[in-house]
């Protein structure tokens, strides 16, 4: 074999390695969780409903694959992204996907189907209405998610704190609540609570890094 072919082989196996990172359902998940900001591996394999043993060996391929990196605080591992290149690169895997195979379209109008009213806010609307402080936005992901990022102006109500915070919610103003992005179901579930309620609440589709990737502010706070 000449040098040519070696040295081509030697290349597309690298690049094989992130491959093999990609191409489990639940390492798609867990990458798409830790673009929302670090987290330790119980945390990670509670909210993708997993062992921690499972999880420990997902990320541990993640991280082979150059994907992600740990460090070890005590008795706990914390996950981060290794660069923000690649939530951009799972956002971009995300756009191809939805583009080429139709049944993302499919599975996501039968999971919609049955919830009227539930068409995404227009950004350039929304951003408009927050800036004249005509919408309070709502972020609804876990607390330290919205410490690591957050839409700049979004209130922290976490969906588990939702019931007890409804009173710090206006009835007189329109909420709009936001979380991981549009395959995330805790917004949802927030808009459905809130309109149960009374409350005129309606759902952003986009997370903060779609929210960044347009370009629009985004802020990161020790409280929340």
């Amino acid at each position: 074999m000449n040098r040519n072919r070696l040295f081509k082989d030697a290349v597309y196996e690298q690049f094989a390695r992130m491959g093999k990172g990609l191409s489990s359902p639940k390492r798609l998940e867990l990458l798409d969780l830790l673009c929302q900001g670090p987290r330790t591996v119980e945390i990670l394999a509670g909210e993708a409903c997993i062992t921690v043993g499972n999880a420990s060996r997902h990320l541990q391929v993640l991280r082979s694959g150059g994907l992600v990196e740990s460090r070890k605080d005590g008795l706990y591992v914390t996950y981060r992204i290794a660069d923000e290149a690649v939530c951009d690169f799972f956002r971009n895997l995300r756009f191809l996907a939805e583009a080429r195979l139709a049944e993302v379209g499919r599975i996501t109008r039968r999971f919609m189907g049955n919830r009227e009213g539930f068409a995404p806010v227009d950004r350039g609307a929304l951003l408009k209405r927050v800036r004249s402080g005509k919408v309070m936005v709502i972020d609804v992901r876990p607390r330290e998610e919205y410490r690591a990022g957050h839409i700049s102006g979004a209130v922290s109500v976490p969906l588990k704190e939702l019931e007890s915070r409804l009173s710090d919610l206006p009835m007189d103003q329109e909420i709009v609540a936001y979380c991981r992005g549009p395959y995330c179901i805790l917004a949802i579930e927030a808009v459905e609570k809130l309109r149960a309620k009374g409350y005129r609440a309606v759902l952003l589709g986009e997370g903060v890094h779609e929210w960044r990737a347009l370009g629009f502010a985004v802020e990161t706070s020790a409280e929340g």
